[in-house]
């Protein structure tokens, strides 16, 4: 069942003013007489400091979604709001992290990490504390002045989070941050995500092909088709935090996941037993 795009699933109030809202979205681009149908009329409110799950098949048009609300890419038609400002540009209190770490090889790690500052024109000064802090944090306080060609996969993709959170933004996008990752690190990282969100309620939207990553990680789970891009269905996720990674392992995480996969055989998405 679809739920109200205001009902967040730890109890808060579901009349709160959306911090993201987008509204009836489409995106194509032009292929001169054939323009290609990214999104088609995605309607979404993210209220301030839920974690939003986003999962659908390859081309349904997730991270293009992701990218408008970024300010990465213009929409075709409909509006996109981030804190009841109308997003044409990257909005200053967002950073985004991608599956590809994109850290510059010819940077320290402490030095990629502060990049964020630097390119806010902030003074570095003022953020070398923080940087150094959430590397400590993410485990990386031993790699401060190592470069990234040093760092294990996800080691980097850490270094990339401290990157994103060190100018504190009030909204964090992440493209399939761990897709790349093999599957223990990726549960590491799915664990060392859910508890910091846990800690600062930032708004998040995180974009995923992993149902299970998805469930575990997110308040809402947006299940996306494809031909063209657009929301099949919202799932409310009724799992009390913080969660454990052992809470995949109960009848209640099973339940959303099959009906996630039950949603995606009815869309032809995968083959029904």
């Amino acid at each position: 069942m679809q739920a109200s795009s205001e009902t967040v699933a730890d109890g808060r109030s579901a009349t709160s003013k959306p911090y993201v809202r987008v509204s009836a979205v489409s995106k194509s681009y032009d292929h001169g007489e054939n323009p290609a149908l990214v999104l088609r009329d995605v309607t979404l409110n993210v209220a301030p400091g839920e974690f939003i799950s986003i999962v659908g098949p390859s081309g349904c048009g997730k991270s293009t979604l992701l990218k408008c609300i970024a300010g990465l890419q213009p929409v075709t038609s409909g509006r996109i709001m981030v804190k009841d400002e109308h997003v044409l540009t990257p909005p200053d209190n967002m950073a985004i992290v991608f599956q590809r770490d994109v850290l510059l090889d010819w940077r320290t790690v402490l030095d990629n990490v502060l990049l964020m500052a630097e390119f806010k024109g902030l003074r570095r000064k003022d953020y070398e504390a923080r940087a150094t802090q959430l590397l400590t944090a993410y485990g990386l306080g031993d790699f401060l002045h190592r470069y990234p060609w040093e760092l294990s996969g996800g080691m980097r993709q850490r270094a990339a989070i401290c990157r994103a959170l060190v100018v504190d933004p009030e909204l964090l996008l992440m493209d399939e941050p761990f897709g790349a990752l093999d599957a223990m690190t990726r549960d590491d990282l799915n664990v060392e995500l859910e508890r910091l969100w846990y800690a600062t309620r930032k708004t998040l939207l995180f974009i995923t092909h992993g149902i299970d990553e998805a469930v575990y990680l997110a308040d809402r789970v947006v299940v996306m088709a494809r031909n063209p891009g657009r929301i099949a269905e919202i799932i409310d996720i009724d799992i009390p935090r913080p969660r454990p990674l052992s809470v995949r392992q109960t009848p209640q995480f099973g339940k959303y996941t099959s009906e996630i996969r039950r949603l995606f055989a009815s869309l032809g998405v995968v083959r029904s037993e």
